[in-house]
């Protein structure tokens, strides 16, 4: 119980950020879209490579934690290849909805491991989640090519600030560099910002135009990231003896709701955006729930 009254002023965060993004009209749209380039590309970054650098990492430690994230990952991937034979669904829609039963919300992640386990939380939810990106976007972007539009994917990955930003602070952390104080501070000031500001966005992307399509398929998806991938991760992890923040960073990493990088993705190549959109929408608000029910089984 305890660990789930921690989560309550992050979930607080997503719906005053839902609330000024319909009912605090005066900042407008360009607001919001300024403030998820921000996060993107400087602050969330900024959160990172700060968090790497001041942690000791051993990466032996971590690979059981990583292929714990890898199992979870295919699992969902697996899951939500099974819906082709479940449902009735276009070939895009399918392809659209696909990427939303595997990929996950990094803002929310960092924000939970942070409130679990502080700032080695932090380091260890990063490296996870950069370390995932490429595979999730790769799954991602292949579905999606094979029926929607063409995109260059190597750019688009080589370009994502948070595979560059965890690759960068695990060389330093490795090699042992020192960052300036200066710099430090700099990057401390930055990093201040990140979490309150990134779960702020998370609540304004939310979306609920829903597309005329069955109901049931779209929950299928949803419970397939929020209870069966969580699940597996939670399986797997016991079963490689993953204990103390390992078990718990990974199980919170695979219970993140949808990420809302999929909405862009989607919209990027073609697909079926508002069913992506009220996809992300409900699976973050029933992350509220379900979030809270894995954390609250953490030893």
């Amino acid at each position: 119980m305890q660990n789930v009254l921690l989560l309550v002023p992050d979930f607080a965060l997503i719906l005053l950020g839902l609330a000024l993004r319909r009912w605090f009209t005066a900042l407008g749209d360009g607001f919001w879209s300024g403030l998820e380039q921000l996060m993107y590309y400087v602050l969330f970054p900024a959160l990172i490579f700060s968090v790497l650098t001041r942690i000791r990492i051993d990466l032996g430690a971590m690979a059981p934690l990583l292929g714990v994230a890898l199992v979870a990952l295919l699992a969902g991937m697996l899951l939500a290849l099974l819906a082709r034979l479940l449902f009735t669904l276009e070939p895009m829609a399918f392809a659209s909805r696909f990427q939303c039963a595997f990929r996950y919300n990094t803002y929310i992640g960092i924000a939970v491991a942070g409130k679990l386990y502080g700032e080695p939380g932090i380091a260890l939810m990063g490296v996870l989640c950069g370390v995932m990106i490429p595979l999730m976007n790769a799954a991602s972007v292949w579905m999606l090519l094979r029926h929607g539009r063409t995109a260059n994917f190597w750019r688009e990955l080589l370009r994502n600030p948070l595979i560059a930003a965890t690759a960068v602070g695990l060389v330093w952390n490795l090699l042992r560099l020192d960052v300036p104080f200066p710099v430090q501070e700099f990057l401390g000031r930055l990093s201040e910002a990140t979490i309150a500001m990134g779960l702020l966005t998370v609540g304004a992307a939310l979306k609920w135009r829903r597309a005329a399509r069955g109901l049931a398929s779209e929950l299928y998806f949803l419970g397939v990231k929020l209870l069966a991938v969580p699940f597996v991760a939670w399986w797997a992890g016991r079963w490689a003896g993953l204990q103390g923040i390992y078990f718990g960073t990974v199980v919170a990493f695979a219970a993140l709701p949808p990420a809302s990088a999929a909405y862009i993705l989607t919209v990027r190549m073609g697909g079926d955006g508002p069913g992506v959109a009220w996809l992300i929408s409900v699976g973050t608000l029933a992350a509220m729930g379900t979030l809270s029910l894995w954390i609250s089984q953490l030893a």
